[in-house]
């Protein structure tokens, strides 16, 4: 499954590219706190049959009937659908433990969201994501997206897909 992870610097509006995603086939991160743009896109999701999560606001995820994004594993996990992030072993125990269905297991390769940082690689990563439903976040784009290994649940972006 493919997610796009809306960044308010990056993706300001991310009204065009949500409406571009495939049908039926993607999930949303809303990362923004703006209520009407949420409203927007959970409008276009339900159009478009796709998931959408709200990072670590869980009152307005529950008032767009949403899904709620967790940071590191931490929060409610209240009703729906429950993703999360995770940089580390730590954090992605974690996020299975507030149940997450899903979790972004970031950044496996270098990426613009954290300059000068480095990412997990494909190695480090299959081995840290073994056991459970876990996506790939960070420096994601055609070439990097054939390396990952066969069993990555999911593929997140955000400059891949805008």
């Amino acid at each position: 499954m493919l997610w796009l992870f809306t960044d308010p610097q990056r993706l300001p509006d991310p009204r065009a590219a949500v409406a571009a995603l495939p049908r039926g086939l993607c999930g949303v991160v809303f990362r923004h706190n703006d209520a009407v743009l949420g409203h927007d896109l959970a409008r276009i999701c339900r159009a478009r049959r796709n998931a959408l999560v709200v990072a670590g606001n869980w009152r307005l995820a529950a008032a767009l009937g949403a899904g709620v994004h967790l940071r590191r594993g931490i929060g409610p996990g209240r009703g729906g659908l429950v993703t999360s992030s995770a940089h580390n072993t730590v954090e992605l125990r974690q996020a299975r433990r507030a149940g997450a269905a899903l979790v972004f297991l970031s950044p496996i390769f270098a990426t613009a969201s954290h300059v000068g940082a480095a990412g997990i690689g494909v190695v480090r990563w299959a081995a840290m994501a073994r056991g459970g439903a876990v996506g790939a976040l960070g420096g994601i784009d055609g070439a990097t997206a054939r390396r990952l290994p066969r069993f990555c649940s999911a593929v997140g972006a955000i400059g891949a897909l805008i």
